[in-house]
Formats: C-alpha cells, sequence, structure tokens
C-alpha cells in the first residue's frame, strides 16, 4: 500500500472479528516498525507489553477498567484522534464491548530515567540527570512516535488499531496485574485485530482540518496559502 493511501485510511477502528486474531509473524512486524521510530539520544527507552493471550487480555480489561456506575463499565480513557464515542447513552458499555473483541493488546511505556542516564553519558554531559533541561519529556513524545508507526503499520498490514488511555487511578492496578516496574510508565494501549463493523465517533462531525486551518508559513498568524 503506498504510504499516502496508508495515511489517509488510518483510523480508530474500535471493533474487531473475534474469531480471527493476529498472527505471530504481524506482531512481530508491528513492533519492528515501532522500534524503527526515532528517539533522543537514539535512547529507545521505550518497553512494549504484548497481550495476546484470552487469559491476559482479561487480566488487562478487569485491571484498567474503572467501577462501574450507573448500569455499566465505564469507558477506559479513550483518546484516539477521531475523539470521544463514549459521551451518549450507554456509549461506555458499547465501548468496552467493541474493544474488548481485540485479539491484541500492545501497552507501549516510557522511562523517563533511560533519558536521564543517556544524557548523563559523556558524549551529552548532563552528569545533573536534571530533568528541567528537556523542554518537553521526549520520554513520551518518542514512545508516541513508536505508537504510530504501530497505527500505521497495523493499516498497511490490512489490520485495525485504536490508541486508548488507561485512566491514572487504574495504572497502580495494571502494573500489579503485569509485574510492570515503576520505571516504566505506560502512555496508553494500542487495541489491534481484524476491523468489524463499528459505530463511527461522532466528534467526526466537526470534520478534518486541512493545512489551511491550522499551519502559518513565516509567522504566527499569517496564514499558510493553498497550493
Amino acid at each position: 500500500m503506498e504510504y499516502g493511501e496508508v495515511v489517509r485510511r488510518r483510523r480508530m477502528v474500535r471493533s474487531f472479528d473475534p474469531d480471527q486474531g493476529v498472527p505471530a509473524g504481524l506482531v512481530d512486524r508491528l513492533l519492528g516498525y515501532a522500534v524503527r521510530a526515532p528517539s533522543a539520544g537514539f535512547t529507545q527507552g521505550w518497553r512494549f507489553l504484548v497481550l495476546d493471550t484470552a487469559a491476559d487480555r482479561a487480566a488487562f480489561w478487569a485491571a484498567t477498567t474503572p467501577v462501574p456506575v450507573s448500569g455499566g463499565p465505564q469507558r477506559v480513557g479513550d483518546v484516539g484522534s477521531e475523539g470521544d464515542v463514549g459521551s451518549e447513552g450507554d456509549g461506555g458499555s458499547r465501548w468496552l464491548r467493541g474493544m474488548s473483541t481485540a485479539p491484541l493488546i500492545v501497552v507501549p511505556h516510557a522511562s523517563r530515567d533511560a533519558y536521564l542516564d543517556r544524557y548523563a553519558e559523556p558524549d551529552k554531559g548532563w552528569t545533573d540527570r536534571d530533568d528541567a533541561r528537556w523542554p518537553v519529556p521526549y520520554w513520551y513524545v518518542d514512545a508516541g512516535f513508536a505508537s504510530l508507526l504501530m497505527l500505521l503499520g497495523a493499516v498497511d498490514e490490512g489490520l485495525g488499531a485504536c490508541f486508548f488511555g488507561i485512566p491514572p487511578q487504574r495504572t497502580a492496578a495494571y502494573r500489579a496485574a503485569f509485574a510492570v516496574p515503576q520505571e516504566y510508565s505506560p502512555i496508553g494501549a494500542i487495541a489491534v485485530g481484524y476491523p468489524a463493523a463499528d459505530r463511527r465517533s461522532p466528534s467526526l462531525r466537526r470534520g478534518r482540518r486541512g493545512p489551511a486551518e491550522v499551519a502559518y508559513r513565516g509567522r504566527w498568524g499569517a496564514g499558510y496559502p493553498a497550493g
């Protein structure tokens, strides 16, 4: 598939074919795409937890799903780029029903310490390990880069995928369920599988903004002329 088509076809898929698993070779390829992401100082501080058995996926949803309130489980912070689909009626339980059909979950993690250690090495020389030196926390940025490569790779492989957040109040339960060390912070999770029919996010009604609406040339606010 041409790169432009991959980008145009990428969307957050929230329902999957429960009878069709993701072959091990495809999982390996997705992880191979992820580790090609750029990283500051070539730190490569990311780590990925692969959950591809029914027991592990069930443990993930049990650990990360908030306590049910008023008629059903709440959604697990969906922060996909197409927006919130769980704001209407039983949206939370509908979201969870669809997402829990994914045969594969990959959880990307970021390590602040890995970057502080890397930049204290002789070729960088920030021996004080002060994170105030960093204009933004690149450990999260780089893990996000890696996640996006997996999302794009999924499209190229004929799969669907959705990036979503783990609620902060459930992070401790997630860590306990999978023995995740404190050094590594989950930045979200990626559900992957062969797509099934799903309900498109009502947020899409907002429309996708084009370059002329979000870019400036030369000076902020100067506009970006089409063509």
